[in-house]
């Protein structure tokens, strides 16, 4: 018979909770949050949520708790190392010890962006390929890699989880982590409305007086909108340029594409395949570039794997 574990995937602003026996999402519950809040206040509504799931399918007992977190992970001391802007609380706490406590579980956390990755490598999008990155375009610009088999983590633990930080524009906007000019500075969500309002032709934008996100900027884009279209290359050309320096970095077969843009996969992928196979130095082949198949799952199911798999 099957274990029964517990996958949690931390977001700056949903949290999404599965219960996995084996290889099967049993059933998810979605609670909404506020990271800049910290992350202590939301475990008593996580708690809630693992209890309903427990009840819902009768499970009497769960083998583990598995964390995707946003930040920088030590996954063999099970503690947080550092955060930005998102749950800032963690480093102070030692989840290992409540989860025992609460429930009697063994625990597990890792980076978010590692945990989504390993998802997709086991059962998604990256089956049966060794090389690979993963790009969640989001809120921020989450990446992973796994190279010859292996998830990247490196010394410090910040290997291949940073691709988000990568620099595009020297002389660029200023990121939250400190840096000028990351991917993640030049064209994520938590920046694009401040993009928006910079431009100088704004006021005359079908956009103003709208909550700017990713999606209104593709509809206004797609209707005609000036300013709109001309952020929209912006961001396409800053998410080809990130894409392209991972895979000189790390020599994948594959990339795959998640988060939420992926509302407008019409338009952003063949713009990345174009870029790719016109700029990426890969006298091997075509690197193959992909959307993610397990979306919102990827990261409960990657940290559940992680956990049962010692990996």
């Amino acid at each position: 018979m099957n274990s029964h574990n517990i996958g949690i995937d931390l977001g700056g602003t949903r949290i999404k909770i599965g219960l996995v026996s084996g290889n099967t999402l049993l059933g998810k519950k979605v609670l909404s949050a506020r990271s800049v809040q910290g992350l202590f206040s939301h475990l008593p509504l996580i708690d809630e949520a693992i209890g309903g799931l427990l009840q819902e399918y009768e499970v009497a007992r769960l083998e583990g708790v598995s964390m995707a977190f946003p930040g920088l992970v030590n996954p063999h001391t099970k503690r947080v190392l550092s955060t930005n802007q998102k749950y800032d609380d963690a480093p102070l706490l030692d989840l290992e010890d409540y989860y025992r406590n609460r429930w009697n579980a063994a625990f597990f956390i890792d980076n978010d962006a590692r945990m989504a990755t390993v998802g997709e490598w086991k059962y998604g999008a990256g089956r049966g390929c060794d090389d690979l990155v993963m790009v969640t375009i989001g809120t921020g610009i989450g990446t992973s890699v796994i190279m010859q088999g292996k998830l990247v983590r490196g010394k410090h633990f910040q290997a291949g989880c940073l691709g988000g930080h990568f620099v595009v524009s020297f002389d660029g906007k200023p990121c939250t982590c400190g840096n000028i000019g990351c991917v993640e500075a030049e064209a994520s969500t938590w920046n694009v409305a401040s993009l928006a309002k910079a431009h100088p032709h704004f006021a005359q934008s079908s956009l103003v007086g709208r909550e700017v996100d990713f999606r209104e900027l593709f509809a206004a884009a797609k209707n005609g909108d000036e300013v709109a279209a001309g952020l929209r290359e912006h961001c396409l050309k800053v998410w080809a340029a990130g894409i392209i320096t991972y895979i000189h970095a790390y020599d994948p077969e594959m990339v795959i594409l998640g988060g939420g843009i992926l509302n407008s996969a019409d338009v952003i992928l063949p713009y990345i395949r174009e870029q790719v196979d016109k700029h990426a130095w890969t006298p091997w082949g075509q690197v193959a570039i992909r959307v993610t198949d397990l979306q919102d799952t990827a990261g409960i199911l990657g940290a559940v794997y992680c956990f049962q798999n010692n990996l």
